[in-house]
């Protein structure tokens, strides 16, 4: 089934209720997981878990290049054909529909495939980052998969990788990629100050802590996007800092919809303000401008030797 996209800003950036695919976001994550733990398991180790990441395309997601011996291979999910695609170097491809199936008959459908193109990688199928976690090749539980929304979720990654890459070409000292943690879920890009963080507490769950403190090794600045859960039950895009410098959470911050919550020490953007308001791009760039600066401010960050002075694309 093939969902067109249209230009108008409405279908540019969709509504997302989280109760409305909740199930179908739930089985998606720990897919993602699955292909996301593939990656891990073959890719040297990148400072911060950068290489662990999925990463936005034209019409999903992708884990890049992966190598294989002298071969390499990329995993992609395509939510326009609702298609998942193993591709390899040697020419080969193998693929599966993204339909309602378990998550057990997902693990089990990529297994086969990527043995077909002679690819045999073991990881470990516990999912990370979530409560309760059942092992992949078990969970006939999450067993839900709404193409609609799930194009929906990929079309909103599609304009948040858009700005974030925006916001992030502004900062010339160190800086991730614009990537989707599949952890997590969330589609994040992370500023650092250069300087060592103090060591992060962990308690992640189903996180080794050493993931967590080498990731927080360094004061970072980090923004992104999710699709809700837990105390905001609704898409929104955040922004935070570690350390938190004081007085952070006081701060004054553009649109004045945001908030600072409390509870996950992190400023708040509902995503429907953003998809609302009559230029989601300024709305978005406010927020997470005006949270970069309150944390690079407080923090004391060298601002003037990490920020770009002058638009590079003037003298082409």
């Amino acid at each position: 089934m093939v969902i067109p996209v249209g230009s108008r800003l409405e279908d540019a950036w969709p509504s997302l209720p989280l109760e409305a695919w909740s199930e179908t976001c739930s089985t998606l994550h720990m897919w993602m997981q699955i292909v996301g733990k593939v990656r891990i398991a073959q890719c040297p180790w990148v400072n911060h878990s950068w290489h662990v990441t999925l990463l936005v395309t034209t019409r999903g997601l992708t884990t890049s290049t992966i190598p294989y011996g002298n071969r390499t291979f990329q995993i992609d999910f395509d939510f326009i054909a609702h298609q998942l695609t193993i591709q390899s170097s040697d020419g080969n491809i193998g693929s599966f529909s993204l339909q309602p199936q378990s998550v057990a008959a997902f693990y089990r459908r990529l297994k086969e495939e990527m043995g077909k193109l002679g690819l045999h990688v073991d990881f470990h199928t516990r999912p990370n980052e979530v409560p309760d976690p059942i092992p992949f090749d078990r969970d006939e539980s999450h067993a839900a998969y709404d193409g609609q929304y799930a194009n929906r979720f990929w079309r909103i990654l599609v304009q948040a990788d858009r700005v974030f890459k925006e916001f992030r070409a502004r900062f010339i000292g160190k800086c991730s990629p614009v990537h989707l943690f599949w952890g997590s879920n969330d589609l994040a890009v992370t500023r650092f100050s250069g300087r060592r963080a103090p060591e992060h507490p962990g308690g992640v769950p189903n996180l080794p802590d050493r993931v967590t403190r080498e990731a927080y090794s360094h004061e970072v600045s980090s923004c992104g996007f999710w699709p809700g859960g837990g105390p905001i039950p609704y898409p929104a895009f955040y922004s935070y800092a570690y350390p938190e410098p004081v007085g952070f959470s006081k701060v004054t911050i553009k649109p004045d919809a945001a908030f600072y919550s409390t509870e996950l020490r992190e400023f708040i953007l509902a995503y429907d303000v953003v998809r609302q308001s009559g230029s989601p791009d300024d709305t978005l760039l406010d927020f997470l401008q005006t949270t970069y600066e309150a944390a690079a401010t407080l923090a004391k960050w060298d601002r003037a030797s990490l920020e770009r002075q002058y638009d590079p694309k003037s003298a082409v």
